[in-house]
């Protein structure tokens, strides 16, 4: 089962998402300490962004889920916040749409006791521009869009600096305090960055007023930008992969199921052949 959800229909329905995991199977939650029976799957609810993570969960439950005492109901969720909320309030079992450094902020910031797999996959930040086919050429105090997702800004910030127009940047820097002419030695070409939610930026690639807009590979999938990047992030030692997360202590048979299933040679093959211009990548 596979739904939609924006992030106003979630809060519409908050009441009715408490209600049991749907699908004929059995609750996740209700399987804990428990073998995983092929004859009675467990249902695991599950939230995700469209692309590419909704894809990936469907085509485990299209092909690998058959004997393997799970099946997966797909929530998509289309923000950032509310795929945690939904997990924090037991609408879900599980969720897969974020990396390391996003869920240590979420965590300490709102309190969750989350825990997590290893990295599913990895959707490289890149620079895109339909006015420049380089970072270099961007000119001297052009605008660019940037998220404000703070531990995605920093990885955005690094895109520009291995592309050689920013230095120096470290993980505390904010694209606010190098802004324009706030900090000329790590941004020489005084580039004048606008944040925005990251659904948002990608939109801002066509604005005759922004010159370049920094942006997870997913958001471009899902607008169907057909731009190549001016400037992408390395894929080595990366610490941004995608894992799946639950509640701390609630990892239960149907739980750890999926995540095997999700480091399985034959969804590593899936991402190799659906995205072959590395949009998304394999982490494992």
């Amino acid at each position: 089962m596979r739904k939609k959800f924006s992030f106003a229909a979630i809060a519409a329905v908050a009441a009715l998402a408490l209600s049991a995991c749907g699908g004929g199977g059995t609750p996740a939650a209700s399987s804990s300490g428990s073998a995983l029976d092929p004859t009675k799957p467990v249902t695991v609810k599950v939230a995700a962004s469209p692309i590419p993570h909704a894809q990936i969960l469907q085509f485990v439950q299209d092909n690998l889920t058959k004997d393997s005492g799970i099946t997966l109901d797909i929530v998509e969720m289309d923000d950032y916040i509310t795929p945690n909320t939904s997990l924090q309030d037991k609408s879900v079992d599980a969720n897969y749409f974020q990396h390391e450094p996003y869920l240590k902020a979420q965590s300490e910031e709102k309190g969750y006791k989350f825990a997590h797999g290893a990295g599913i996959h990895l959707e490289p930040i890149s620079a895109y521009s339909d006015k420049y086919t380089s970072a270099a050429d961007l000119p001297e105090g052009s605008t660019i869009a940037i998220t404000n997702d703070a531990s995605n800004q920093v990885r955005s910030l690094k895109v520009l600096q291995d592309a050689g127009v920013l230095n120096n940047i470290t993980d505390t820097d904010t694209a606010l305090a190098i802004s324009g002419d706030a900090n000329a030695e790590k941004n020489p070409k005084k580039f004048v960055f606008n944040e925005m939610n990251p659904e948002v930026v990608v939109q801002q690639i066509k604005d005759p007023k922004v010159a370049a807009a920094i942006v997870n590979g997913n958001f471009v999938l899902s607008a169907k930008i057909d731009l190549k990047p001016i400037a992408v992030e390395s894929a080595e030692n990366n610490p941004y992969a995608n894992f799946l997360v639950w509640r701390e202590g609630e990892e239960t048979p149907a739980i750890k199921k999926l995540d095997e299933l999700l480091h399985s040679a034959e969804v590593k093959a899936y991402i190799e052949k659906t995205w072959p211009d590395k949009n998304v990548i394999p982490a494992f």
